[in-house]
């Protein structure tokens, strides 16, 4: 059994409550939404938000329907911020099927992701507490200005960490610290615990996402990881391990791949040669080396609380993250 699937089935319960409580909350008298919901949710994706969400309660208090309905929450926001995603990123595929701006279109698509995000702040507004409600719509905004960030960085050629970190921190980031903070209200945790587990979950998302940008670099695992090889490169994204290597190359006055990799429209060939660049020049081991290390910090700051199986989860989908191959 995969650690992922370990924990899931570990969280069974919890996770029946979750998956009947998003259901029922999109439901709604329009066919039309409702055939498009029902095409959605019927790939659901890891649920990493809200299984991180439902062990962080548990390592501190007991779950409860607040602790389910923020994860409800935080779940439907992330499918939203997919949705729009794939709108802005004329994306036509997601875990390896077509997106609902394919099928339908880009009028639909927004107007469902409009909808789940109503449909996250009502599941906010259920929980009666002002603090998950706060993160819900300060999480939302971020989301937006990460997207935005992106945007930026891509028209202005922007070759920065301190960049890159902030898009990543908005969104991704946003939401797995959300995670920490709705749990840790649903339970009434002490400040301090929360503090630290809001430290723990921006180190894990920023983590998972220089993940998921390494798989960019391998071509021959497309098809595993639901997009192909270079996809960032053509949106105009550039990630760590790129930005590592060309970094180097400033610092020793080296600009030849700076400038090709700062030209508008890069065409496959250029594509090809900047990932593999990439790679040669140790870039996709740096970032793992990185992640490695933000994995160790993130497992020492779980060492105030007491050993349990809710934390030894914890820290297997932590592994998860750094050691998945999709």
């Amino acid at each position: 059994m995969s650690i992922l699937k370990k924990i899931q089935s570990d969280l069974a319960t919890e996770l029946k409550q979750l998956n009947e409580s998003i259901s029922e909350s999109l439901h709604s008298s329009n066919p039309l939404l409702n055939s498009v919901i029902d095409s959605y949710l019927s790939s659901k994706g890891k649920q990493m938000r809200p299984i991180l969400t439902i062990l962080i309660a548990k390592m501190i208090g007991e779950p409860n329907k607040k602790t389910i309905d923020g994860g409800v929450a935080v779940e439907l926001l992330h499918n939203a911020s997919l949705i729009h995603d794939d709108v802005v990123d004329y994306s036509d595929t997601r875990r390896n099927k077509s997106t609902i701006n394919t099928l339908w279109d880009n009028q639909i698509a927004v107007l469902v992701g409009d909808y789940f995000v109503t449909t996250a702040l009502d599941r906010a507004i259920n929980t009666k507490s002002l603090k998950i409600i706060g993160t819900i719509s300060k999480r939302a905004r971020e989301l937006s200005l990460g997207e935005l960030d992106q945007i930026n960085n891509t028209k202005t050629n922007c070759l920065s960490w301190d960049a890159y970190k902030q898009v990543i921190e908005r969104k991704t980031s946003s939401l797995f610290v959300a995670c920490a903070e709705i749990a840790c209200d649903s339970v009434k945790a002490k400040p301090a615990d929360k503090k630290i587990l809001i430290e723990f979950t921006n180190i894990f998302g920023i983590c998972f996402q220089i993940k998921d940008d390494i798989f960019d670099y391998y071509p021959n695992d497309s098809e595993i990881i639901g997009k192909p090889a270079g996809n960032d490169l053509r949106e105009g994204k550039v990630s760590l391990p790129l930005i590592h290597v060309l970094m180097e190359d400033i610092n020793r006055g080296d600009y030849s791949m700076v400038r090709l990799c700062q030209k508008d429209n890069l065409n496959e060939s250029e594509i090809d040669t900047l990932l593999q660049y990439a790679k040669d020049k140790g870039g996709i081991e740096y970032a793992n080396k990185f992640i490695k290390e933000l994995y160790d910090k993130g497992v020492r700051l779980l060492d105030r609380f007491p050993d349990c199986e809710a934390k030894e989860n914890l820290i297997l989908l932590f592994r998860y993250v750094i050691e998945r191959n999709r």
